[in-house]
Parts: structure tokens; C-alpha cells; sequence
């Protein structure tokens, strides 16, 4: 049984035990704006009292994963309180994810970058087309991750490679990725969906409760960190978005130059 279930910015695919969502605003490359979040994390909440479902699959229509947050979207004026509620909406978001009692797999083409690459780092299992662009490039504008990015790089690669890797914003492709411990890995150009079939089948044939109770007791265990990573995020942005610095950033990334940083 195959159900399909349209939102404003997101697509949601149900076809026996697999979900598959992807995010849907392709003419900006998939940019994360406080519509799309809310969808996002809505239909994670539905899928995650599905018992049908056991697997989830993340992925972006178009030529994108995702491009991060909706930095139009950012310029528009939040004040504190909206800011706020902003970062309350991808906290929970992100625990959402991390914590779902399903399998869940981020399959990345072309760009995922800031959030978006936080929130991809949020599934169980990442595989990216070898020739994907991936970034967490939130550096370039001034900002710190957010969405969990220091949890999840740290997790994956440790504490001294996770602040290399945030203070570079490097975009690397995914092979590169994958060499850096970053993600699981990657396809060659051309079959990330046929992988990402034959990851479905490999799955599709294990004792899936008995991975998704392990997935529970590691996120559990992990819980209370990841709370504090969050809020400490949450924090830290609202600093950086006072910053000079940060300033700087967006007026060269709208005017399509290197940005002058000064530290302050």
C-alpha cells in the first residue's frame, strides 16, 4: 500500500515500511525556512507513532539536499522572541529526528550545507553522491552550527577534527566526506537512489526492532548532552547575530564577495 500525503515544502512517500520525505522548495535549493521546519517536524511526529513504518529516508527535490536556513528569511527582521521560537522549532526538530524509533537514512545530492548538513548528520546512516557538495559553512557569515552541527560532527569525527572542520567551513564533496568521517559513504555519480536501494533491501532483511531498540538505549543515553548542546547553541547564535563580524558577513554574501572579518 503506497499513500502519499502533499504539504506546502515537504513531500511525504509511504510505501509499506518505508517513509520517504523530501524537502520540497527546489528553486531555493531546498532552503530551510520556518514553513518547511515546521512541516518537517510535523510529519516526523506523525511517522514516528506509525508502527507501519520502520525506516525513514531524507532526501531533497531538485538539484539539492538542502542549502540550510532561508538566509532571506533571516534578513527579515526577526526580533528576539521570534528568533527564539525559530530555534525552539529546530531544537525540537533535531531531537525529533535523533531520537525517532525508526532506521533513518539522509541521502544527499548536490548541496547540504549548514543546517541542512546538521540535520542530514542526524540520521542513523548518511550516504552522499561522490560529487555532492557538503559544508558546514555557517563560519562564512559569522554564525555557529546550530541544528545539533556540534554534536553531530563531534559524535562522528571527535572534538579536535569537529572544530577544524567548523572553523574551515570547507565545502568538501562526498568522497572527501567520507574520508573525513563525516558521513558513511558515498556513490558514484549518477547512483546514489540505486545505493540507497540496496542499503533498503539490506536493511529490509535484518530484525529491524531489535536495530531500532539500539538506536533507542544509544539515544538515551546521549540525550541529556545533546539537550545542552542545543540550548547552548541556540545561546551562542543569538550572540553571533550581534556580532560585526556577522555584520560582515551577510552584506558580502548578498554583494557576492570575500567578507573583511575584524574579529568583533
Amino acid at each position: 500500500m503506497e499513500t502519499k500525503i502533499n504539504y506546502e515544502t515537504i513531500k511525504l512517500d509511504v510505501e509499506g515500511a518505508v517513509a520517504q520525505i523530501r524537502f520540497n522548495r527546489p528553486k531555493s535549493m531546498n532552503a530551510l525556512n520556518e514553513t518547511m521546519m515546521k512541516e518537517f517536524l510535523n510529519c516526523l511526529k506523525d511517522i514516528c507513532v506509525n508502527d507501519d513504518v520502520n525506516i525513514v529516508v531524507l532526501k531533497g527535490e531538485g538539484g539539492a539536499f538542502s542549502s540550510g536556513g532561508d538566509i532571506k528569511e533571516m534578513l527579515s527582521g526577526w526580533d528576539e522572541k521570534q528568533f527564539f521560537s525559530i530555534m525552539d522549532t529546530i531544537n525540537e526538530l533535531v531531537m525529533t529526528l535523533y531520537n525517532m524509533p525508526k532506521v533513518t537514512i539522509a541521502s544527499i545530492h548536490g548541496a547540504a550545507a549548514g543546517l541542512g548538513l546538521s540535520l542530514a548528520l542526524a540520521a542513523d546512516y548518511v550516504i552522499a553522491d561522490e560529487e555532492a557538495k557538503l559544508a558546514m559553512n555557517f563560519i562564512g557569515i559569522g554564525l555557529i552550527p546550530d541544528g545539533g552541527g556540534h554534536f553531530m560532527l563531534e559524535r562522528r569525527v571527535g572534538e579536535s577534527k569537529a572544530k577544524q572542520i567548523i572553523w574551515d567551513g570547507k565545502v568538501m564533496n562526498g568522497q572527501e566526506a567520507v574520508e573525513a568521517g563525516i558521513i558513511d559513504t558515498s556513490a558514484p555519480s549518477g547512483t546514489l537512489d540505486q545505493e540507497v536501494d540496496k542499503l533498503l533491501e539490506k536493511y529490509r532483511a535484518k530484525p529491524l526492532q531489535a536495530m531500532i531498540k539500539t538506536k533507542k538505549i544509544l539515544a538515551e543515553m546521549n540525550r541529556q548532552t545533546l539537550i545542552k548542546t542545543l540550548e547552548l547553541e541556540k545561546n551562542g547564535q543569538l550572540r553571533m547575530r550581534g556580532t560585526e563580524d556577522h555584520q560582515e558577513g551577510v552584506k558580502a554574501f548578498l554583494e557576492k564577495r570575500k567578507p573583511d572579518f575584524k574579529g568583533r
